[in-house]
C-alpha cells in the first residue's frame, strides 16, 4: 500500500536546515515593566465583525491596519558547507565555513520596539536585522527570549512610536472565519493573502523537543517560506496568530498553513518581558486521546483523555488522579482533543490551578490541580536517581505505585540514556526496568551500577520495557 508522506516544514527560508532548537535567554537591558500590549475589546471586536459572516467585499482596512506592524527579519550566521567527500564518519576535511543569510517575518507588539517572531527564524543568528515596513529603516535587534517548545521568540529594537498590532482573543476565532496572512515570503515585503480558518487545535508534531506546545490554527490563506513569524489577522486587522508552518511536499504553499494562537503568543510574550523566559506550569501526568472503541466501552461520547502516567508526589497525584483515570473536561469545558488540553496548559504558570473532571470506575470526580515549575517537576522526575558517567545513564529505584503497577517487589529504572554510552550500545530503551542483572536482583541503584561497571564476559539483563513487556538481553563484554 502506498502512503504519501506529508512533510510539515517550518518556514525556514533559512540556509541552516537542521539543529537543536534550544531555549535560551539574552536580556536586552531595557525596562520591561512599562510595556503594554494592545488587547482588542471582545464587545467591540464582535461589533466590527458582525457584518462579516459572508465574504467581505474588501480586506483593505484589515490590510492597512496590520501591514505596517509586520517587519522583515534578516538572520546572518556562519554555516558549514560540505564537500562531495564529506559523507563518512560525520567528518569532512574538505568542507568549509562561510557566511549565510536567511529571512523571516516578525510582528511589532509594542511602540517601543518589542517584536514577536518564530524561534526558528532567529535560530543560530550571529546578527539579527529588522527592517520596518515603512519607512524601510533598519535596526539591529537583540533577543529578549526564545523558546523551542512554542517556537516563539521576542526581539527588541531601539525605536519609539512604532505602529503596533492589536491582539484578538483567539478563543473566539471559529472555523470558517476569514483571515489574512501578512508577511514577507520569498523576500517580497508586505505581502497579504486571504483565506479562512480550516481547523483549530491542530497537532502536527512540529516541535521535536521535550515540552512542546502544539495547538495550531489551520488556514488555507497562502503562506510560503519567509512568512514565518508573520501575522495571521482577522477581518478587523487584529492578531489571531503567528504564522509558523506549512504542509508541503515542495517547501512552498500547497494548501494549508499553521499559526500559533494569539492567546498563547500573548502569554509567552508577557513571560519574556516580565521574567525573561517562559513560565510553564506542569501537572505531573501524561495523557493520550481515547479511540472510538474505548469511548464506546466506557459509554462516553465526544472526546476523552486517558491518564497513562502520573508522577508520584506531583500535582496530579496530590489531587487524587491515578494512571488509568479518564479526563473529560478542563477548566469547566468539555475537551475537543489532546491539543485542546495542551493549549489550556500553555496559558498557565507555576502556582496557577487547573480544574479537571475525570472518571474512575464509572464514578465522576473533580479537582483543582496546582501547577509546579519545570525545575520542581524535574526534581520529582529525578527523585532518588543515581548517575553513572561510565554507563551513560541514570538509575532510579521504583516507587511504591510503580512496583504495584508492574507487579514487582523491587526494580531499578534506567533513564536519561546518553548517546554513545554503554547502556545505549546495549540497545536498552529509556525507561527500561532492570529486574535482574546476571541472575541477581538489586534494590539500590548504587549496587546495580557497581555490578554493571565491573561486569565482563557473558552478561544477561532481565527486565520490563516501558510498556510492561518482560524482555531479556544477552551480551558478551570484553
Amino acid at each position: 500500500m502506498k502512503h504519501a508522506a506529508l512533510r510539515f516544514l517550518a518556514f525556514f527560508g533559512l540556509a541552516f536546515a537542521a539543529g537543536w532548537l534550544g531555549s535560551y535567554v539574552q536580556r536586552s537591558g531595557s525596562s520591561h515593566s512599562a510595556v503594554q500590549l494592545q488587547i482588542a475589546d471582545s464587545g467591540a471586536a464582535s461589533a466590527r465583525l458582525a457584518n462579516l459572516s459572508s465574504a467581505p467585499t474588501s480586506f483593505q482596512e484589515a490590510s492597512a491596519l496590520s501591514t505596517p506592524t509586520v517587519v522583515f527579519i534578516k538572520n546572518e550566521s556562519t554555516a558549514q558547507y560540505s564537500s562531495p567527500l564529506g559523507w563518512f564518519w560525520d567528518f569532512d576535511p574538505f568542507g568549509s565555513r562561510g557566511p549565510s543569510m536567511s529571512t523571516g517575518s516578525g510582528v511589532i507588539v509594542s511602540a517601543d520596539g518589542y517584536i514577536v517572531t518564530n524561534n526558528h527564524v532567529i535560530q543560530g543568528a550571529e546578527k539579527l536585522t529588522v527592517v520596518l515596513n515603512s519607512p524601510k529603516k533598519e535596526y539591529v535587534a537583540k533577543v529578549v527570549g526564545a523558546d523551542a517548545g512554542s517556537d516563539l521568540a521576542l526581539l527588541k529594537i531601539e525605536a519609539e512610536q512604532l505602529p503596533t498590532i492589536r491582539f484578538a482573543n483567539s478563543d473566539e476565532l471559529a472555523v470558517g472565519d476569514w483571515v489574512l496572512a501578512v508577511g514577507n515570503p520569498f523576500n517580497l515585503t508586505s505581502t497579504v493573502t486571504a483565506g479562512i480558518v480550516s481547523a483549530k487545535g491542530r497537532n502536527i508534531n512540529l516541535m521535536k523537543n521535550q515540552f512542546p506546545i502544539e495547538s495550531f490554527i489551520q488556514t488555507d490563506a497562502a503562506i510560503n517560506p519567509g512568512n514565518s513569524g508573520g501575522a495571521l489577522v482577522n477581518a478587523a486587522g487584529e492578531l489571531v496568530g503567528i504564522n509558523t508552518a506549512i504542509q508541503s511536499n515542495t517547501g512552498s504553499y500547497t494548501g494549508y498553513g499553521f499559526a500559533i494562537p494569539s492567546n498563547i503568543v500573548r502569554k509567552i510574550v508577557t513571560d519574556f518581558i516580565e521574567k525573561g523566559e517562559v513560565q510553564r506550569g506542569f501537572v505531573g501526568m501524561d495523557v493520550r486521546e481515547l479511540n472510538a472503541d474505548e469511548l464506546e466501552e466506557l459509554g462516553l461520547t465526544g472526546v476523552a483523555l486517558r491518564v497513562v502516567a502520573v508522577l508520584e508526589e506531583g500535582p496530579a497525584f496530590k489531587a487524587g488522579i491515578r494512571k488509568g483515570d479518564v479526563l473529560t473536561a478542563v477548566a469547566g469545558h468539555a475537551l475537543t482533543g489532546k491539543s485542546d488540553y495542551d493549549e489550556h496548559l500553555a496559558y498557565l504558570r507555576p502556582g496557577d490551578e487547573l480544574e479537571v473532571d475525570w472518571i474512575r470506575s464509572g464514578s465522576k470526580k473533580t479537582a483543582a490541580i496546582k501547577l509546579i515549575s519545570k525545575q520542581d517537576n524535574q526534581a520529582l522526575l529525578m527523585k532518588g536517581a543515581v548517575s553513572s558517567d561510565r554507563l551513560g545513564a541514570d538509575f532510579q529505584p521504583l516507587n511504591a505505585s510503580d512496583l504495584t503497577q508492574l507487579g514487582l517487589n523491587q526494580g531499578i529504572r534506567i533513564i536519561n540514556i546518553r548517546r554513545g554510552g554503554a547502556i545505549a550500545q546495549m540497545g536498552l530503551p529509556n525507561g527500561f526496568v532492570v529486574m535482574k542483572f546476571n541472575g541477581q536482583a538489586y534494590a539500590e541503584p548504587e549496587a546495580l551500577i557497581a555490578a554493571m561497571e565491573r561486569a565482563s564476559g557473558r552478561i544477561q539483563i532481565q527486565g520490563k520495557d516501558p510498556n510492561g513487556t518482560t524482555r531479556t538481553y544477552s551480551f558478551f563484554s570484553y
